[in-house]
């Protein structure tokens, strides 16, 4: 499990600063960053954060404003932790719930000490790494670590592997979309892959590489173009880049 979570910050230095300092933990997926409350609301609706960090400067007010409305959207408010230069918001930074109030300059200290709470309080859970295929009254249980990606076929499934192997269950894709660990995501109407062994994204030809032996290339469909911007945010996270 990774705890995501966006920023509602106009500062894009404090908020790489913060970025830097969380990436630490390798358990955060940072979401984006939106500079006034209302982009900080339409952030958070779009994509359900698991946490947002509000940097409560002289529009503090309408960022509270902005909390209060959300509860009218959402039935689970995702945690609040409040960034000030000054103590003045605390009192109502508690009122509505945050989970924490930083002060600025950033304190690796307070940081810690705040992210081991929220471990404590919602700690972090393995995913399970086998599934069971079923096929008539045949069990058969396969290692998710080597599986590369899915294919829809009618009413069956089909399970590609890192060996070249493919099995075959008899229930739908959408069935084991749900079902499968984070690092598994839609790309298409017939196919899930597995993004650990994503090689390359090509949005010009609409398709991803993986690393196997055939140098097999999927396609994915504008359905799921946000799926696959959010796979390039999780692979650049730990790549080397060029970009600049």
């Amino acid at each position: 499990m990774e705890y995501s979570y966006t920023v509602i910050d106009s500062n894009i230095n404090s908020n790489l600063q913060l970025q830097n300092y969380l990436e630490e933990y390798g358990d955060f997926l940072y979401l984006g960053m939106a500079s006034t409350s209302r982009e900080g609301l339409n952030n958070i609706l779009k994509h359900l954060p698991d946490i947002v960090f509000i940097h409560l400067n002289d529009k503090a007010l309408d960022y509270f404003q902005m909390i209060t409305e959300l509860y009218q959207y959402v039935k689970d408010i995702p945690i609040l932790i409040g960034i000030s230069n000054t103590e003045r918001y605390a009192y109502e930074a508690i009122k509505n719930n945050f989970f924490d109030y930083w002060l600025l300059p950033y304190n690796e200290f307070d940081i810690r000490k705040t992210v081991m709470k929220l471990f404590k309080q919602i700690p972090v859970e393995k995913e399970p790494q086998t599934i069971c295929l079923k096929s008539y009254k045949d069990f058969q249980y396969v290692d998710t670590d080597e599986i590369l990606y899915l294919k829809a076929d009618n009413n069956t499934t089909d399970f590609f592997m890192k060996d070249g192997s493919t099995i075959s269950a008899f229930k739908t894709l959408k069935t084991f979309e749900s079902k499968l660990p984070s690092n598994f995501i839609r790309v298409h109407q017939s196919y899930i892959i597995n993004m650990n062994f994503v090689s390359r994204i090509n949005y010009g030809k609409s398709i991803c590489a993986l690393k196997s032996s055939n140098n097999t290339q999927l396609p994915f469909s504008k359905t799921y173009r946000e799926n696959i911007d959010d796979l390039k945010k999780v692979l650049s996270k730990n790549t080397i880049s060029t970009l600049n």
